[in-house]
């Protein structure tokens, strides 16, 4: 993360020279705001000469963890203090949301608004901690900046966690990291704003923060701006380049919303790659204006496949294969958590066979309202906006979703899908659609595959076969490991991959296993593959870094031939709140792999996640395959279908000694 070494002095530096130079506000002692009995809004603004304003940006600063852990919000301030601005520039800033904040000047005991203009940085509202995650307050600072700070040009701007479509925004660490959602987020821009399709309130509306460019966030604030620049896929902890935001506008007052925009993510771009994160990116302009067409190709698209699903529910188990090979965000894993967030054009794309009538319209619709985007070359299908998915099959999640997402035909559509029955309101959108009922859906559950056989061929590969009927049952497939210690009564799983040729047609499937398996400094990791792409595929490896449960995220790039150690974040919070400080492996730093153990005589065969081998990081360390320990192995194939139903194979033997293995089946 850029700029946070010996953060607290440089801030108190930063403050104390100010935008205007060396004339720092009498005011202010460095270190300390101290605004005398003067210090309402109201008596300041009298006190200074009132000036035009070209732009105003709002910005709704809450701290989190990233401030009191990491001081990114501190760092990002610091970005902000070294532009000076014109005096028809002004920054309003609320801050909040974390314990404690890595400079001397904000106070994380309280809840404070601060004005940065050509006057430097002053405090001008002070009061007791309010919950930067509750409506109310969104709703009071909005209005505070609108009536006290108005523009001819405004923008609001998010700076915390995000969640994606289902668990919002600002995550507050003093309240229990409540956030934001799309329906409260509504609920404030519309308290304080007209809603006007034709004269948009706010020319921009910014989000830096995790999984927020995504069609539902789009529709919801449709109303109110003009821009949504947003990101699909998590942000790293360097965020926003705010010196380069704030020099484009001090440069050039009068430039033009959209402009702005694409100079947000072009600095975005330009700060990631000075720090080395720019590999998996995305960042994109959304013209609000242009969303309801959007919208319309999105539900004529969900009401496509709500239809092929009642005609044929075999439907639901084509598309899920479909959004398992498309490009996903914020982690969908057990290990990671799942946002349940993917991209729509590529999921349109992909779908352009099975939902012949209605994909290119969502892909022409997508390319008319994204003006720019930016995106990393792990992140290549990006588009610019994401689109709910139920990859986990959590029903809890999709209620939450289906309260607040935009479209209706989806909603149906994966409640038809999770659960097999439609509801009473899905039942009458399938009535208006000529259907007097859904058909029963065929999944796991309905068929007998658990343990079923497997064979073994002269070269000791396991093959399952389970006839043409897998093709309509099963979203996919894959293989997993376990190490088994008979002395210690312990079996441990190293995790799942899809190194299997397929037949589909047929319903063969062979393993690929070559007795190699992922390792960091030859130590042997836990590893799931997250994603499969044409030049690459994603891995997730869960850890304990420095004592705190990390997932690496590791590349293996194809055109290197080799693996790559992206960067280490925390799992999602149990609020959905995904991890915006992604962290790079130091030296020193000490990793612990993580396994997934059961007992071997047990009955529960609950798997349990505890540290195994312990790493130091060097400038040497690298992820790489190695060969098996000397010993006994397991190899099952894991089946799953569209539900998130898994079904087990019987067992593959694999003994491991002097370098070779041998293959058997009881």
């Amino acid at each position: 993360m850029k700029k946070l070494f010996a953060v607290g002095i440089m801030l108190i530096m930063a403050f104390s020279l100010m935008a205007c130079g060396e004339e720092a506000s009498e005011e202010m002692d460095i270190g300390n705001i101290s605004m005398g009995d003067d210090s309402t809004a109201e008596n300041i603004r009298e006190e200074e000469p009132q000036h035009e304003t070209q732009w105003a940006i709002y910005w709704y600063l809450c701290g989190s963890d990233l401030e009191s852990e990491y001081g990114a919000a501190t760092s990002d301030l610091m970005e902000m203090l070294d532009v000076t601005l014109p005096e028809n520039v002004q920054v309003v800033i609320q801050t909040g949301g974390a314990y404690a904040w890595q400079n001397d000047v904000v106070n994380g005991d309280k809840g404070q608004r601060y004005l940065y203009d050509s006057n430097g940085l002053n405090l001008i509202e002070e009061f007791e901690p309010v919950n930067m995650g509750e409506t109310q307050t969104l709703t009071d600072f909005l209005a505070f900046a609108n009536e006290n700070y108005p523009a001819q040009r405004t923008m609001v701007s998010f700076w915390n966690h995000g969640g994606g479509s289902v668990s919002g925004v600002a995550f507050d660490e003093q309240f229990e990291m409540d956030a934001i959602t799309l329906d409260e987020m509504y609920t404030a821009f519309g308290s304080v704003f007209t809603e006007d399709s034709q004269n948009k309130a706010v020319d921009i509306i910014g989000f830096d923060t995790c999984l927020m460019a995504t069609v539902d966030v789009a529709y919801t604030l449709s109303d109110f701006g003009q821009y949504l620049v947003a990101s699909e896929e998590l942000e790293p902890g360097n965020g926003w380049q705010y010196s380069g935001i704030l020099n484009t506008i001090a440069d050039n007052p009068e430039i033009d919303p959209l402009d702005l925009s694409i100079a947000i993510c072009d600095t975005y771009v330009e700060g990631c790659e000075m720090v080395g994160t720019a590999d998996d990116i995305t960042l994109s302009v959304t013209n609000l204006s242009k969303v309801d067409e959007l919208v319309v190709a999105y539900d004529d698209f969900g009401r496509e496949a709500l239809e092929s699903a009642v005609m044929d529910p075999t439907f639901f188990t084509h598309f899920s294969k479909i959004a398992d090979r498309i490009e996903n965000y914020g982690g969908n894993t057990r290990d990671q958590g799942y946002t349940n967030m993917a991209d729509l054009g590529h999921l349109a794309q992909q779908s352009a066979d099975l939902l012949p009538n209605s994909s290119e319209a969502v892909l022409t619709a997508l390319d008319n309202c994204v003006e720019y985007k930016v995106n990393g070359k792990y992140r290549p299908d990006s588009q610019g906006l994401a689109c709910y998915y139920s990859y986990n099959g959590d029903v809890a999640d999709l209620e939450a979703y289906m309260a607040i997402g935009a479209g209706q035909a989806f909603k149906h559509f994966f409640s038809y899908g999770l659960t097999g029955d439609i509801g009473e309101g899905g039942m009458e959108y399938v009535t208006d659609m000529d259907y007097e009922s859904v058909p029963e859906l065929v999944t796991l559950n309905t068929v007998d595959w658990e343990d079923m056989p497997l064979t073994i061929d002269e070269n000791g590969g396991s093959t399952l076969t389970l006839g043409p009927q897998a093709n309509d049952i099963l979203s996919s497939i894959t293989f997993e490991l376990y190490y088994t210690d008979f002395e210690n009564d312990m079996m441990l799983s190293l995790g799942t991959d899809n190194d299997i040729i397929s037949d589909w047609e047929n319903g063969v499937f062979k393993d690929n296993f070559r007795g190699v398996w992922g390792s960091i400094d030859g130590a042997l990791c836990y590893m799931e593959i997250v994603y499969e792409g044409e030049d690459f595929n994603e891995y997730s490896v869960p850890i304990r870094l420095n004592g705190e449960d990390y997932n690496l995220s590791v590349i293996y790039d194809y055109t290197l031939g080799e693996y790559y150690i992206e960067a280490a974040r925390k799992p999602i919070d149990e609020s959905g709140a995904a991890d915006k400080n992604a962290r790079h492996l130091q030296e020193g730093d000490v990793i612990e792999t993580i396994h997934y153990g059961t007992s071997i005589s047990g009955e529960s065969g609950e798997l349990m996640a505890f540290p195994n081998e312990s790493i130091t990081v060097t400038a040497e360390t690298t992820f790489e395959e190695t060969g098996l320990w000397e010993g006994m192995f397991m190899l099952m194939y894991v089946m799953e279908d569209s539900q998130g139903n898994m079904s087990l194979s019987n067992i593959a033997t694999l003994e491991v000694l002097d370098g070779e293995v041998y293959t058997s089946i009881d």
